[in-house]
């Protein structure tokens, strides 16, 4: 399972950012980790680190590993269109970020345990593999046991302060949604610039 296990409050510090959500050890100390953390934020970072930052960035918020970030790189590559435009949209309508999306967990982390466990249907089949591509017209379901509608229902009221996104429709009722079409750019919200990573991987 493509997953960072280790302190999330440490990358956090690290990049600057809160990848993983509301962080308080971000806001008492944002400085990167370690004795030399205040006077490394003031170091001036090279083309290449400022790049390589964004990359990071973005495959610890979406939590994925090395190979397969390259691997949707190349599939982002070989399409029609803007490069990260459609990386972006490759990572965000993985099945698990949909269920964040959604409020069928509070974190990407949570919504990738719930896909994991087998708790979600996609078109009626169980789908427990968290990269598992949507496509517009698939239907994602919580699974008929009692407890996975008790989970989801918890994540449901953790979550209703959140608004679902305009090219997801959810009906909270039957705990169903449909992905009527794929993100535009500006409805996907990376904490990084798309361009810099792809001109990392062209070099």
């Amino acid at each position: 399972m493509a997953r960072y296990t280790g302190p999330r409050a440490k990358i956090s510090r690290r990049f600057g950012v809160s990848l993983f959500g509301p962080s308080k050890a971000l806001e008492r100390r944002n400085f990167p980790p370690g004795q030399h953390g205040v006077r490394a934020g003031r170091k001036k970072k090279s083309e290449y680190s400022v790049a390589l930052g964004e990359k990071q960035k973005l495959r610890f918020q979406y939590g994925v590993l090395e190979k397969q970030f390259r691997k949707y790189y190349e599939e982002a590559a070989r399409r029609r269109g803007v490069t990260g435009v459609i990386l972006l949209q490759l990572l965000e309508t993985r099945l698990d970020n949909v269920c964040y999306r959604l409020g069928f967990g509070n974190t990407r982390q949570s919504a990738r345990q719930l896909v994991n466990h087998g708790h979600i249907l996609v078109n009626g089949h169980c789908v427990d593999i968290p990269s598992f591509q949507c496509k517009p017209g698939d239907v994602i379901k919580v699974g008929g046991k009692p407890s996975s509608k008790q989970l989801v229902l918890r994540m449901l009221d953790l979550t209703q302060a959140s608004t679902v996104k305009d090219w997801l429709t959810l009906d909270r009722d039957k705990m169903e949604a449909t992905m009527s079409r794929v993100p535009e750019r500006d409805e996907i919200d990376p904490l990084v610039n798309e361009q810099l990573i792809v001109e990392l991987y062209s070099r």
